[in-house]
Formats: structure tokens, C-alpha cells, sequence
């Protein structure tokens, strides 16, 4: 699947101030930490398939995330006690290394809270069931993609495929609602349309105005149609012109955050009171911290060699308790390629991470470039941390995984964004 990575193929956006400005004006909606405690920033890491798992959920709240999204979990996965099942609770990490008393985990950085489990199915009966699952493993928030632009199965429509059939999606919109304990909140996940026609734009509406009629606390849209998958630009103006129209819903947004910057210049643009960040921090946890220093009104820098280190070196470890020593090495390679990005000797590190099949292998290629004696050429070299710009966005949208599939199945390198 092919789609459109260069940054000047993303079209202008609007804006009324500069970013800066933005992100030191901004205050966050209260309606959104009311309903989720903890939620305490406009910005949150998205459900994103074969990568959100508790290892990098855990990165992303090292390093400033405010809330994280599960990837998108199968019901009859859940229901059957598959491998989701256990991948998805939120306390595995902190309960298989943890030091036993909550509070300990806390202090290690171990709290994996608040988080939403994001739900995917076909049938009312059985999506309801997964979401009572979710609820009690501890999930703080319900989520119901109706985005993802799976494939229908046998027919039958799943993910995004509901927004083509209005009346199918609000009887999954209303078996989760009524399945889930009235004090936790219910949040749905959208795209604009299944495709640009009149008709469906109609079936959008229909679905968006059923979710908030049913007290669901917000709608995450992304700003491409299903059809249009991850295929060009995304329609910021739609996010625009939707949130106008619906002043008094608390609306989040989705579609080509890939730096810091970004994120000021989608709410600034959209009016939005949340923005998801998907493929944009699949390496880059630092845009979280990047963008609470935004808001403290201090520039967004990017990270030093030995913070990248101490990030690999915990990513790592937290992975080998969800997948095991002998998967986690081949599985961390998408993630090193990604992380190195932020190297000085980027190429250098991403063909040596390619390489990566064994827990060894992958420690000698952090100590060999992200080691004292590393850090030390860089140094002499004159290499230091830089502030964020746009010519970001050329590298975080290099080598973007585009396919997405709900977790039932091992999924290398699939995020539903």
C-alpha cells in the first residue's frame, strides 16, 4: 500500500499564531480530566496496531504522555482468552517486574494508568462482552473503533467499515454503552466518511450526533476517509469545520501529527480540544515531553544520546515481559529503525538494528552507538541535541508502516492511526 510521505506534499495549514504561542496559551478542556483523571494535557498516544503495547505505552508516560490508547483488541479474542487478552492488561509489566506494593511501581515508573482499551468487532453481543472484559481488567476508558480500514471479514463490516452502515454501528455504539459500568466513560473512534460521497458524509453525521446522544465523552476523528486509508494528505479542514459546528462536544483529532509542532498547529487550526498522535511518536516518545515544554513556553528539543539509551534499554526490557526474550528481538527492530532516526549516524544505526534478531545483538548495537564512547565522538564531532522543525517531519514520516489490523493476530509493523 502505497501512500504520500513527503512533507511538502502536506498542504499549508491556517493558523491564526504562531505554535508557540499556541502551545503556552492552551489550557486544557476540564471536561476532559473530570472524566479521566490523569488526563491532563491535549495530547495523548493513540491506539496503533502491532506497536501500543505496554512496552511503549510505558516509554511514551516516561516521557510526558498524559494517556494512551491499547491497540485495537479483537472481541472474540478477548472473550476466548486470547494472547490480547494478557498483552493488553494494563498492570502485566508493572505485576512481572514491578516490586510488589502499587506504590513501588509507581516510583519505577511502572503505572501504566489511565489508559483506554479500544474495542473492535462485528457483532453487538460480542463487541459488549469484549468491553466488559476490558472494564474490568482496569481500562479506565472504552474505546470503539469504527476507523480502522480493516478488511470485512466473511462479509461482515468491522473497524471503519461500520461508517458505510449507520444503524449496525450505532447497535455496536449502544451494546458497549450499556455493557459498561455507567462511571466509565465511553469514547469512539472515527474517520471523517467511509468515502467522500454525499450519502456517506450523511452517515458520518448520523453515527457522530448517536455517539454524544448516548453520553459517550468524546469522539477521536481522523481526517481521512476509510477508502483513502493513509493515502495523501489529511483534511484538517474537516476537523475545522466539525468541531464549528459542535462547539459543545469535546472532540479530539487525528491525521498527520508527525512532530511536536503539529499538534499546536492542529488544535490552533481545528479548534480541537485533543490531538491523537499515531505514527508520529512510533520512536519519538520525546514528543510528549516535547510538547509540555511547548507549554511551559521553552523550545522542544530533541533527545541526547544517553537519553535514547536509557528509552532503548527500558523499551527493551519492558518488551521481553510481554513477548518473550526469543520474539522481542526481531519485534524491537521496527522500533530501533524508527528510534534511530535521532542518532547523529542515523543510517549507520538503522542498518545495524535491521540486523537485530537476538537480545545480545541488540545491546552490543546500543553500547556500540548509544554507549560513552559514543557519545563522546558525537561530542568531539559537534553533534548536539537540536530544537524541532519542520525538516522533522521528513524523518519521522520515513519508513511509515501503513497497514492495520486489530490485534488477533501477530501484526509486524500495522498502526491503526
Amino acid at each position: 500500500m502505497g501512500v504520500e510521505l513527503n512533507p511538502s506534499r502536506i498542504p499549508p495549514r491556517e493558523l491564526s499564531r504562531p505554535v508557540e504561542e499556541t502551545a503556552r496559551g492552551f489550557r486544557v478542556d476540564p471536561r476532559i480530566p473530570a472524566a479521566v483523571p490523569g488526563f491532563d494535557a491535549p495530547f495523548f498516544q493513540a491506539g496503533l496496531a502491532g506497536y501500543s503495547d505496554g512496552a511503549m505505552r510505558l516509554v511514551a508516560r516516561s516521557q510526558g504522555a498524559p494517556f494512551c490508547v491499547t491497540e485495537a483488541l479483537l472481541d472474540r479474542t478477548l472473550i476466548n482468552g486470547g494472547k490480547g487478552r494478557r498483552k493488553e492488561d494494563p498492570d502485566l509489566i508493572a505485576s512481572e517486574i514491578g516490586m510488589g506494593e502499587i506504590e513501588d511501581n509507581l516510583a519505577a515508573g511502572l503505572d501504566d494508568h489511565p489508559l483506554a482499551g479500544q474495542i473492535m468487532g462485528s457483532w453487538p453481543d460480542e463487541i459488549a462482552r469484549g468491553a466488559e472484559i476490558l472494564a474490568g481488567m482496569g481500562h479506565e476508558v472504552i474505546d470503539v473503533n469504527l476507523a480502522c480500514p480493516v478488511k470485512k471479514i466473511k462479509r461482515k463490516a468491522r473497524g471503519g467499515h461500520f461508517l458505510a452502515f449507520p444503524e449496525e454501528a450505532i447497535a455496536i455504539l449502544r451494546a458497549v454503552r450499556d455493557a459498561v459500568p455507567a462511571g466509565i466513560p465511553c469514547t469512539v473512534k472515527l474517520r471523517r466518511s467511509f468515502s467522500d460521497t454525499p450519502e456517506m458524509e450523511r452517515n458520518f453525521e448520523r453515527i457522530f450526533d448517536a455517539a454524544y446522544e448516548m453520553g459517550y465523552a468524546w469522539s477521536t476523528v481522523h481526517c481521512r476517509t476509510v477508502e483513502q486509508k493513509y493515502n495523501g494528505p489529511g483534511r484538517w479542514e474537516f476537523l475545522r469545520d466539525l468541531v464549528r459546528r459542535h462547539p459543545d462536544r469535546v472532540i479530539f483529532g487525528s491525521g498527520d501529527v508527525w512532530t511536536v509542532l503539529d499538534v499546536f498547529r492542529m488544535i490552533d487550526m481545528c479548534g480541537v480540544q485533543g490531538v491523537s498522535v499515531a505514527r508520529g511518536c512510533i520512536g519519538n516518545p520525546w514528543i510528549f515531553r516535547q510538547a509540555r515544554e511547548m507549554m511551559a513556553g521553552r523550545p522542544p528539543m530533541g533527545p541526547t544520546i544517553a537519553e535514547q539509551r536509557e528509552v532503548l534499554l527500558a523499551h527493551y526490557r519492558f518488551s521481553e515481559v510481554i513477548h518473550g526474550e526469543r520474539r522481542t528481538g526481531r519485534h524491537m527492530r521496527k522500533f530501533g529503525i524508527k528510534f534511530a532516526q535521532h542518532h547523529p549516524h542515523a543510517m549507520d544505526v538503522k542498518h545495524d538494528f535491521i540486523r537485530c534478531e537476538t537480545s545480545d545483538e541488540w545491546r552490543a548495537v546500543i553500547e556500540r552507538h548509544y554507549g560513552a564512547d559514543a557519545e563522546a565522538r558525537a561530542a568531539e564531532a559537534g553533534w548536539r541535541p537540536s530544537v524541532v522543525t519542520d525538516a522533522s517531519a521528513a524523518m519521522a514520516m520515513a519508513d511509515a508502516d501503513l497497514d492495520c489490523v486489530a490485534a488477533e493476530v501477530p501484526a509486524p509493523g500495522s498502526p491503526c492511526a
